[in-house]
């Protein structure tokens, strides 16, 4: 019996959370479903662009993706000119897998025309504090999780590149951004190598999706749990700043690597960038 989209999808599930779905598997869709709860970040790609035509395409369907009221404050550079590729990949830190992608774009939350359209009807831009901010960003950041889905299906592999908020500034002029316009992610694009991107687990459904409350029972033991399993399926291949915290460790898992991330200070200008972007954060 040939394995089914259903059959699939809660095996991609099982394998993401230690849990299955339930719901009705004669519903439409199913095949897409399972891509989307099977994906991986990838960061191995084959020789050969991407068709212009198609990463355009890609992007108009990434940008029919839901806005905040219609405001449209997303946009996406495509970072097509070699040399100006170049700067780009030693921006974001000369990581290979990043100079190795045929397609690099950068999605930018852009409160920049919603201030322009009110300069040309000669009304006020009554909300100039932090949302102003935050409501581009979020416009962006659905934007680039629509084109990842949209390039998945036809194909691609994906793995956005948070390193672009590593040196903003020098990101911002390479790119021509002006103020009011900055960069929240770039987004590695390519033919998948074999093999597969890997299937990495998540923290459990009881961590992360509550009912009519958030509530953090037994949220400890649960995330203990989940260091272990994930340990067991899926161990780092190497440890984070092993030098400071003694060499290799025993037993080394998720939360291990991600406190050891955030025990270091990260892009602690980012708040000034965005400042100087005439951005009040207030």
């Amino acid at each position: 019996m040939p394995d089914s989209a259903a059959d699939r999808l809660n095996r991609h599930l099982a394998r993401r959370f230690g849990e299955e779905a339930s719901f009705d598997p004669d519903l439409p869709g199913l095949d897409t479903l399972a891509r989307m709860a099977g994906r991986g970040s990838c960061r191995a790609y084959r020789e050969g662009s991407v068709d212009p035509g198609l990463l355009r395409m890609l992007c108009a369907v990434a940008l029919s993706t839901p806005s905040k009221s219609d405001l449209q404050q997303r946009d996406i550079v495509i970072v097509a000119d070699p040399e100006r590729r170049l700067a780009m990949n030693a921006l974001v830190g000369g990581e290979a897998w990043v100079a190795g992608a045929p397609a690099l774009l950068v999605f930018c939350g852009n409160n920049r025309r919603q201030r322009q359209i009110h300069e040309w009807r000669g009304r006020g831009f009554a909300n100039d504090h932090l949302d102003a901010f935050f409501n581009a960003a979020v416009d962006a950041g659905i934007a680039l999780s629509g084109f990842v889905a949209a390039a998945e299906t036809v194909g691609l592999g994906c793995c956005p590149v948070s390193a672009v908020r590593n040196r903003p500034a020098e990101v911002s002029d390479l790119l021509g951004l002006p103020d009011h316009v900055f960069p929240v992610a770039g987004l590695a694009v390519g033919w998948p190598e074999a093999p597969a991107p890997v299937v990495s687990p998540r923290l459990p459904l009881g961590v992360t999706v509550h009912m009519d409350r958030f509530g953090e029972e037994g949220l400890r033991e649960r995330v203990e749990a989940y260091d272990r399993s994930r340990a067991e399926v899926q161990p780092y291949a190497r440890q984070r700043y092993a030098a400071d915290y003694g060499g290799p460790v025993e037993g080394y898992c998720w939360s291990d690597d991600k406190t050891r991330q955030y025990a270091r200070p990260e892009r602690t200008g980012f708040g000034a960038f965005i400042r100087g972007k005439g951005f009040d954060l207030a």
